[in-house]
């Protein structure tokens, strides 16, 4: 278990200080993004865009529960892409 929170600890420090990825790259931060986070934000890192901390939350056990519930609350409430844009800036969506 201290392995599992170890490892995820690091890929994210990895991740969280690295510049986003220029238009038409993938590969292993692809993969991994991509398998962590899911297609939409693998798609936008390969566009360019940094992630936003309520995708990094996801990887924490309990917090993503947290986000969870911020992300529907937003999606109830009729959030759109452009309005979270925005709100937090276009280098996150």
């Amino acid at each position: 278990m201290k392995f599992v929170a170890i490892f995820l600890v690091v890929l994210m420090a990895c991740f969280s200080f690295a510049p986003a990825a220029t238009a038409a790259t993938g590969g292993i931060e692809g993969f991994i993004i991509g398998c962590c986070f899911g297609i939409r934000s693998a798609a936008a890192h390969n566009d360019g865009k940094d992630l936003h901390w309520r995708e990094w939350i996801r990887i924490i056990p309990i917090a993503d529960l947290v986000g969870m519930v911020f992300d529907a609350v937003d999606g109830m409430n009729g959030m759109t892409t452009q309005g979270l844009a925005n709100q937090y800036g276009s280098n996150y969506y």
